[in-house]
């Protein structure tokens, strides 16, 4: 950048400072935003046969979309959909495992040609076993990055081509309290949801560069939910979220086309809070919180 444009850009800098605070602060208490239509859109929910996937589905059911659910349990997945349809609702269920990117190729042409062009994908399948980093098994940790990160990237770029083309679409990706601050126990699980965050946030970032703004992207950040995953946590006292609550949160920030959603939600000012503490204060305060999961082998998905 020649020397003449950063001035130029250090004068425009306090304008657009006060400017985007000022349009922030009308928005926050004079437009309150409305919630977008979604019935008769396509969304296609992974890991979609039970926990977080299943009640998200649920959601997009009642609200009338049309659901696409993929998950590698069979009989799971084609219970949600009876579930979908018996209420007066469309589901599609497809057995696809994320693993496999052959298998997300010819699984995704299958679902353009049965339901249509997917307006909302929901990256929601994960997987979480929990243990020490240096006694887990080489396999577990690979398939924790595919199923939890690389996944997002197959199933994005089968997907947001049409979205750019129709001008319209919106991707969620389900990360997790552990991507805004690492845990133990979960060094491979933090890691593949700090990923997963920061391909949302980056790839957000370059469809506005590219003029495709119109594409909106959630990143959804639970606490330790009730879904099978975490079997207990080190504090006892603590209340795990149900299914149920994350998929409500999930399907309005969606609605919203909030950027981030944090659940609950006063964990976002206190991680604000904690940005500006030393790092071992924030250390010290976890462990003297006890806040964390227990020793585990959990094979399940989400």
């Amino acid at each position: 950048m020649a020397s003449n444009d950063k001035l130029l850009m250090l004068l425009k800098l306090p304008i657009y400072i006060v400017y985007f605070y000022l349009e922030a602060f009308v928005r926050m208490v004079f437009l309150r935003p409305s919630r977008k239509e979604v019935k008769g859109e396509v969304v296609l929910v992974t890991g979609a046969g039970h926990g977080i996937g299943r009640e998200i589905a649920l959601e997009f059911g009642r609200l009338g979309s049309k659901v696409v659910l993929w998950d590698i349990n069979k009989s799971g997945n084609e219970s949600v959909a009876a579930e979908i349809k018996a209420s007066g609702g469309e589901a599609y269920p497809y057995v696809c495992d994320l693993c496999k990117t052959d298998d997300i190729k010819t699984v995704s042409a299958r679902v353009k040609k049965d339901v249509g062009d997917v307006d909302i994908l929901v990256n929601n399948a994960g997987i979480l076993y929990g243990g020490e980093m240096l006694k887990m098994k080489e396999e577990h940790i690979r398939r924790t990055f595919e199923v939890n990160t690389l996944s997002h990237f197959w199933t994005t770029r089968e997907f947001l081509p049409a979205m750019i083309s129709k001008k319209k679409g919106h991707i969620v990706t389900i990360s997790s309290m552990s991507a805004k601050s690492g845990t133990a126990l979960l060094v491979d699980y933090s890691s593949s949801k700090y990923a997963a965050y920061g391909y949302a946030e980056a790839m957000e970032e370059e469809m506005d560069r590219l003029g495709h703004s119109y594409i909106k992207f959630t990143t959804i950040c639970p606490m330790f939910v009730s879904s099978g995953l975490v079997k207990a946590t080190t504090d006892v006292n603590e209340r795990l979220l149900t299914p149920k609550e994350v998929a409500r949160a999930t399907v309005n920030g969606t609605l919203l086309n909030r950027a981030v959603v944090t659940i609950p939600e006063q964990l976002a000012f206190q991680l604000r809070i904690a940005a500006w503490f030393p790092r071992k204060l924030n250390l010290w305060l976890k462990k003297a919180g006890n806040l964390g999961i227990q020793p585990q082998y959990n094979t399940k998905q989400e």
